[in-house]
């Protein structure tokens, strides 16, 4: 069978001692569950395994080495999912291609005006009757020459639209020869090629016109120089569908005293522009392996700072889980590194070092438990069993007086102690309120007068004037059964008519309170001792198990919830003798806030 155990937060590494003065505090209770069967539908976290004897759930299986660790690729992912973003976008370079485009234009316009300029200075002839016309001898030497100094392709074309001049074409003795300009050879890149070709591939702007020339071209075939027939300079953008190349041209007027006397097209190939868009790639898918490199290495980096300590806290909460004989085991130090984890470290040895202290309680409180219990059962037994045997009526009498007494004094014990077990959980639910001891400390007197038994009963005196506020921050009820079990304690101490005086002061932040007997004392070397569990040391003249031995446990128990203290002093006489007990209990103030 399981175990389902409740202990107390407080005073779990205090010896449990079977003697206590008063009622007492909130401890474990031991309740027996029935065993869990395990099937073969049981997780395996759930199902019971052997521990010493008895059944305790089997923990999870521990996480297995892996090469990466998932953190480790989830940090890897996150970093390179934000550089591959903006290299992505750089590798399109759309805007940058464009203003390659622009400015290419832009310097043919102004290579095309030089041209025009220079055929309509040079290559003009005047005819008999005042008028001018090209001349188309000059002119295409003009414009073969001009063409070979800039690599550039320059046709000129008639106001008829006729084709007068073409730097691709040779006019000579044998007839018309065309000149094929061969691209610039790519240096040879070896292992870049399929780099170079994927770069290639990326998509570039296809939504523009093909560039297709007729056998016998005409102006008609190009709208840029059926505009500069007209008198504007105007560009245009095509694509070669043959090598998948841009295709850039202006075409300028020439003119002649603002007489339009032909227009000059010059044009030239995109592969500059590829190239320079091919080099800018390069140099960011270069830059981009470097810091992917960079970014690798920190996130093994990163992840190792952070995964390798988490798994080793991991690991050694594994092995206190699985810990059979409840021995010691060392968990990882990490608090030097000052940041999350060594504030996870720090938590977890205090976690561990709490949950073995309350451990080590719960055994303790077990054994008084049951030492506690056998006492009434025993006597219990004894006299059923010699009841059986008497025959006169009054021994009979007597020996269930006995039985009653048992009874009761079981009865008052277990309550006892199911509201010790209670405590713990009750104290950290509950929500804080303001409490005014001195209203809390003068219905407790006025209680105590109403409930006297006695006319030598003790008298409770209140060291404070009415009126006066003690605020502090709390549980009223529990606050109650503190003061509630420290005037009872020192009522039943008392001598006939005595008093117990209950006075209280402001300390700082610190409301203390004393309360004081005119009773024999605390016994020497039990100051301390007084408030452990079942402390059984009572006036002789009180009937035996009366009290449980709980109540000052409990007392202290409520008083550390709240942030206080608790502890017992002797009263000093005249003559130097002891004339009393006192209690000091320090509790916080409460705050504007609260």
């Amino acid at each position: 069978m399981t175990a389902e155990i409740g202990w107390n937060a407080a005073d779990v590494g205090k010896e449990g001692a079977k003697h206590g003065r008063g009622p007492g505090r909130k401890e474990p209770v031991l309740k027996e569950a029935p065993a869990a069967k395990d099937t073969p539908d049981t997780p395996v976290s759930e199902r019971p395994v052997k521990f010493g004897g008895t059944v305790r759930k089997q923990a999870a299986e521990s996480h297995s080495e892996r090469l990466i660790s998932p953190l480790t690729r989830r940090i890897l992912a996150v970093n390179m999912f934000a550089l591959i973003i903006p290299v992505v976008g750089l590798l399109y370079l759309g805007a940058y291609r464009d203003s390659l485009i622009e400015a290419e234009l832009e310097a043919l316009k102004t290579q095309g005006e030089v041209f025009a300029g220079a055929i309509g200075e040079g290559a003009i002839a005047t005819t008999l009757s005042g008028d001018q016309m090209l001349d188309i001898a000059p002119a295409r030497q003009i414009v073969r020459r001009l063409s070979d100094l800039s690599d550039l392709r320059a046709r000129l074309f008639l106001p008829d639209g006729d084709l007068a001049a073409d730097s691709r074409l040779l006019i000579g003795g044998g007839g018309v020869v065309q000149v094929l300009v061969l691209d610039t050879p790519d240096e040879p890149t070896q292992f870049l090629d399929p780099l170079i070709k994927f770069l290639d591939w990326l998509p570039r702007r296809y939504d523009l016109p093909a560039y297709r020339e007729a056998p016998t071209q005409n102006a008609a075939d190009y709208d840029e120089v059926v505009s500069a027939l007209f008198g504007e300079v105007t560009s245009a953008l095509r694509l070669n569908p043959t090598s998948n190349d841009y295709v850039l041209s202006v075409a300028v007027p020439v003119q002649r005293y603002r007489q339009v006397l032909g227009a000059l097209m010059i044009s030239k190939g995109g592969a500059e522009i590829d190239r320079a868009v091919r080099s800018l790639r390069l140099d960011v898918l270069k830059l981009f392996g470097g810091a992917l490199v960079i970014t690798i290495l920190l996130s093994f980096y990163l992840a190792g700072t952070i995964a390798r300590p988490v798994r080793r806290l991991a690991a050694a909460a594994e092995r206190v889980r699985r810990d059979i004989g409840r021995q010691t085991h060392p968990i990882p130090d990490l608090t030097r590194r000052n940041d999350e984890i060594g504030d996870l470290s720090g938590s977890f040895r205090a976690m561990t070092a709490e949950l073995q202290a309350q451990l080590d309680a719960i055994e303790r409180f077990a054994a008084d438990v049951s030492h506690e219990l056998k006492n009434p059962l025993t006597s219990l037994r004894s006299a059923v069993e010699t009841a059986a045997k008497v025959k006169g009526a009054k021994q009979q009498r007597q020996l269930l007086d006995i039985v009653e007494d048992d009874v009761r004094r079981l009865d008052r014990l277990i309550t006892d102690i199911a509201d010790a077990s209670r405590l713990d959980a009750e104290l950290n639910r509950a929500h804080a309120q303001t409490v005014d001891l001195a209203v809390l400390l003068s219905t407790l007197a006025d209680i105590h007068r109403a409930t006297a038994d006695e006319k030598s009963a003790p008298v409770v005196t209140l060291g404070f004037p009415p009126g006066t506020e003690m605020l502090v921050s709390g549980m009223e009820d529990r606050l109650f059964q503190v003061f509630h079990n420290l005037i009872g304690n020192a009522a039943s101490f008392s001598p006939p008519n005595g008093t117990i005086r209950v006075t209280a002061r402001r300390d700082g932040g610190m409301m203390e309170l004393l309360v004081e007997d005119e009773g024999p004392g605390i016994p020497g070397g039990k100051v301390d001792a007084i408030f452990d569990r079942f402390y059984s040391e009572r006036p002789s003249e009180e009937k035996f198990g009366t009290h449980s031995g709980l109540g000052l446990s409990i007392s202290k128990q409520i008083v550390e919830a709240h942030g206080g203290t608790i502890r017992a002093e002797n009263i000093g006489g005249k003559d130097g003798t002891t004339a009393g007990a006192r209690f000091i209990v320090r509790l916080p103030v409460a705050t504007p806030d609260e």
